[in-house]
Parts: C-alpha cells; structure tokens; sequence
C-alpha cells in the first residue's frame, strides 16, 4: 500500500507538467483549429473572428503577459491571405478581426499583470502566515529530558498553513509538561487564540508546581484574550466590559505531565484521550470522563488531575485533536485511527516516534484522499529513559549506553 502510494506521488510532477504543457501550447491549438475550420468549411471568413479569442486563452491559462503577447501573435499571422484557406473573406472583416485581436491583447495583458500582482501579494501572505505558525507551533526539540518527542500539523485548508490546533512539549523542573489542543474553528481567526493559549501555558508549566494551577492560568489567559477581541470587535461598547464577550468561543485542551520516574498526571479539558504505544500495539488510554471545553464554564473548584499508569521505557504516549477521528473519506467512512496506529507501531522498533507521526499521517492523507475538514495536530511522546537497576554503576550505564548507541 505504501508504495503503491509512493508511486501515484511520484507519478503527480510528470502528470502536472504534462499539463502545464497542454496549457502552453492551447492558444496555438486554438488558432490551428481555427484555420482548419475555416479551410474546410466554405464560409469565406465568418469563423475568423474566434482567432480573437487566442490571447484571452493564454491569459486564462497560463497568465503570462508573454504567453498573452505570443498568442495574439499567432492571431495576427493567421490573418494573412497565405495563412488562411479563405482567399475570398471580405477585407473588412479581416480588419475588425484584427482590430479584435488587439483589443483583446491589451485587456488579457492587463488582467494578466493585475493577476501577477494579486499572486505576489497572496504569496507575501503565506509566507507571513508561515512565520506566524512556526513562531506559534514551534517545532519541538526531537528530545526532551529522556522523552523522544515527534509531532505534525495538517491545515484543513488546501493552501493553508496554520489552523487552530496547538500543542508544545516543555521540560521543567516538575518533569516534562506537554499541551495539546483544538481552537473552536481554523485558520487565521484561531490564530491569536492558540498565542494566547501557548503563550500562557510556556509561562505556567515553569512557575506552577500543580498541574491544576497552568490549567487554571491558562484560563485566566483565555477569558483575557476573549474580552480583548470583544472590545476590540465591538468598539461600540466605549471601553467598557461587554456583556457576552464570545460566548461560542472554546478550547479542547489536555495536559499530561510526565515525571523522572515514569508518572503520568492528565487534566483533560473535552480532547479526546491519548493512545498508550506498546511493543503489541496501540491501547486507548481513557482514566476518566473529561471536563467540558476550556472557555465554555468556568473551572470545578477541586479540578479531576487523574493520575494514570506510569509511562515504562520504550512505551509512548500518541495525542491527537479531533480532526484526525473526524476525517472521512468519499464514502462518508471516518478514519480507523486506532488501526492506523497498530500498523505503524508494529512497523517500527523502539522509540522511533517521528516513524510512528509520519505512518498515521500517510494513512490519514490516504483516507481522505488529501482533503480535510478540520486541521489536525499529531504528537507522540516515548519514553527513552533507562530503567536503572538498584545498585547499579552509573558509569557502567553510561559506557553500555554510549556502546549501545555506537553499535546502532
């Protein structure tokens, strides 16, 4: 299946610029059939005027002024009495389908540069875009303190590069803190809302000890960030606070915190629960019922921190957003997730995380045949500690350790 795939993707940039050269070449092909029209055909010119449309052809094509420039060119030649089987065509007709041709060359020309503009100018968008995405989903660090980390992020935009999912990974001095979540919506709407979110929790998970108190900071910078956007979306108000501030607003959230010894504590705000990757497989790992979404009611005063089996060397943690469950294919049939994850964890050996994100997106982008309805955040986080016998020689562990890397 995985190569059967790998070739149709590499069959894609032949087929491309089969038609890019199909495109190319259409305003000559016009033309050509034009002239044999008219040859065969006893009308004495009536069809000459199609010539006039060459160059909007080229323009609607390609969108080159040169190619725009060429193919009235082409009309313009195909007017002359040696070009054209109609000796006989009224000269006054040859005239106004000249006088056509070039009205038509100057208009596509300034489409076309009209159209270069606009592109360049959608081009300097995306790659602000870009930045914004990779400032605010940083791609994460491929360890951190003992923890193999590997994650990726899925517009569900064709052309898009941010969306409303975030997550992060940080090592603190309570262990290693991760976040994943799902902004209400996507796109560039959802992006100041992950800012305020990531930026909230970078801060927290090194100043709060307790899982619960980011969790509560986090929401603190929620409900901050919405009454800004509402004053700033309703400046009718005169500065004052509005009375509904983006109710509809929510974020899915789950933090899980990961100690030196392999402790595993979660908060889950309405995401969905993490998969446990074994050497057998992927095993669903769902301790407790979730607390709604973070944004639409405001926090329990005793927050449910669920303390879940420890994460044992070699096993991984798989988080994920909705998106990737809620992806269907052209028969309406969504995702099979959890058998994604058993083939591409029986796939790999020990803590290849990255193979594991890259197998489950190939599967998911194959599903769906590449096109999403919602963005999709993947991250895996394995632990690769070494499980320290009592009384061992930590200097021996460390010279098996360097050994056991050279021999790999």
């Amino acid at each position: 299946m995985i190569r059967s795939w790998a070739r149709r993707s590499a069959g894609r940039p032949r087929a491309a610029r089969a038609r890019r050269a199909f495109v190319l070449v259409l305003p000559g092909l016009w033309v050509l059939g034009v002239l044999v029209w008219e040859r065969c055909t006893p009308a004495e010119g009536q069809f000459l005027q199609l010539l006039a449309a060459a160059p909007a052809i080229a323009c609607a094509g390609t969108g080159r002024r040169q190619c725009v420039v060429l193919g009235g060119l082409c009309a313009l030649l195909a007017l002359l009495p040696l070009g054209t089987g109609s000796s006989g065509a009224h000269p006054l007709a040859r005239v106004g389908t000249c006088c056509a041709v070039l009205v038509v060359v100057a208009a596509s020309y300034l489409t076309a540069g009209r159209r270069l503009r606009l592109l360049r100018e959608l081009e300097r968008t995306k790659e602000v875009a870009t930045a914004a995405q990779r400032v605010l989903l940083r791609p994460p660090p491929a360890r951190v303190d003992g923890i193999v980390v590997a994650a990726d992020h899925l517009a569900a935009g064709e052309t898009a590069t941010v969306g409303g999912d975030l997550y992060d990974v940080v090592a603190t001095r309570h262990g290693v803190r991760a976040v994943i979540g799902d902004v209400r919506g996507h796109g560039l709407g959802a992006l100041g809302t992950v800012a305020a979110v990531l930026g909230s929790f970078r801060e927290a998970v090194h100043d709060e000890p307790d899982l619960g108190r980011v969790l509560r900071r986090l929401e603190r910078a929620l409900h901050r960030h919405l009454r800004e956007r509402a004053r700033a979306e309703h400046p009718s108000a005169g500065g004052g606070e509005p009375e509904n501030p983006l109710s509809e607003e929510f974020v899915t959230l789950l933090l899980v915190e990961i100690a030196r010894d392999g402790a595993v504590r979660t908060l889950n705000c309405g995401h969905p629960w993490p998969y446990r990757l074994t050497r057998s497989g992927a095993l669903p790992d769902a301790p407790g019922e979730p607390m709604p979404p973070l944004g639409l009611f405001p926090l329990p005063a005793e927050l449910p921190v669920t303390d879940c089996p420890p994460l044992l060397p070699g096993q991984a943690f798989f988080l994920h957003t909705d998106g990737a469950t809620d992806a269907r294919d052209a028969d309406g049939t969504f995702f099979p997730l959890p058998q994604a994850l058993d083939e591409s964890v029986r796939s790999v050996r020990d803590c290849r995380a990255a193979a594991v994100v890259e197998g489950v997106r190939a599967a998911l982008l194959r599903h769906c045949g590449g096109r999403l309805s919602d963005d999709v955040a993947l991250l895996v986080l394995c632990n690769d500690r070494l499980r320290v016998p009592a009384g061992a020689d930590p200097a021996a562990l460390a010279r098996g350790r360097v050994r056991a890397g050279r021999a790999e």
